[in-house]
């Protein structure tokens, strides 16, 4: 068994794998993903050495705690307990002011069991960064999947992945000519009530598509690779008109506009 994706993730590329992977460089020295997410095309490209990033600070913190703490994780985890009122109380801990004093550990393990007994898997948080996805009420929920757990730990330490908790424009610093870098950001949506992007507090909207635009230009100005994905929509293949295009068909569920489920359209980006 190898490192398999350990958060059920909105948006996630298992399902795209066999349409991305086509596009990926045949060599590349470093790999780059600064929405990383669930990180399922990271673990299936296995890159020998990687730099991911997430704007939400939990998510990069469980990626931390895995790689440094993991047996103390798995251990913490086996306490966590099936049930709503147990749910709700773990839930509201990030409304208490003592939030901020919680270790990494505990914060690590409290994600990773709201994640796997919320509905849908949903990760999603208010404009206060706290938490408001409801319970799952499933009846056997795989909370503890200790070994899964270790081998992302020993990928992640012999990988040399560095994780950070920044800007997804401070997240590609340093990057080179012989570098490779996927962008999976929050995408535009189909319609003014399809939006999904409170992965962290503060919206990801059509500015911060252009500031990524921008920095996708940069990046090809200096002689970097770069894919992305997004939502086929006019506005993003009008920002991309000067790059590569490409039209892939990914399956949807979890959407709050039926229009936004089943066969979506999405594009890939690339400048190579």
């Amino acid at each position: 068994m190898s490192a398999q994706p350990f958060l059920k993730w909105a948006g996630g590329k298992r399902q795209l794998l066999s349409q991305i992977k086509p596009h990926i460089p045949k060599q590349f020295k470093r790999y780059f993903e600064p929405f990383v997410g669930g990180g399922a095309l990271l673990f299936d490209l296995k890159p020998q050495r990687a730099v991911i990033n997430d704007v939400n600070a939990e998510i990069s913190n469980v990626y931390q705690v895995i790689r440094d703490d993991v047996d103390a994780l798995i251990q913490d985890l086996e306490q966590h307990q099936n049930n709503p009122d147990y749910f709700y109380a773990l839930r509201a801990l990030d409304r208490q002011p003592d939030f901020i004093h919680y270790s990494a550990l505990k914060r690590a393990s409290r994600v990773l069991y709201l994640n796997k007994t919320c509905f849908n898997g949903l990760y999603r948080v208010n404009q206060s960064g706290q938490f408001n996805v409801p319970f799952g009420r499933y009846k056997n929920p795989n909370i503890v999947n200790a070994d899964n757990l270790r081998h992302v730990s020993l990928f992640l330490r012999r990988h040399q992945v560095k994780i950070l908790n920044e800007d997804f424009s401070h997240a590609v610093k340093g990057m080179r000519k012989e570098d490779f870098v996927y962008f999976d950001p929050p995408y535009d949506p189909l319609s003014d009530s399809a939006s999904f992007t409170s992965y962290a507090a503060g919206d990801f909207g059509r500015e911060q598509q252009r500031q990524l635009q921008q920095l996708c230009c940069r990046l090809d100005e200096r002689g970097c690779r770069f894919l992305l994905s997004n939502s086929a929509t006019d506005f993003i293949k009008d920002l991309y008109q000067d790059f590569s295009i490409s039209t892939v068909q990914a399956k949807r569920s979890i959407n709050s506009n039926r229009k936004g489920r089943g066969q979506i359209a999405e594009v890939l980006v690339k400048n190579y």
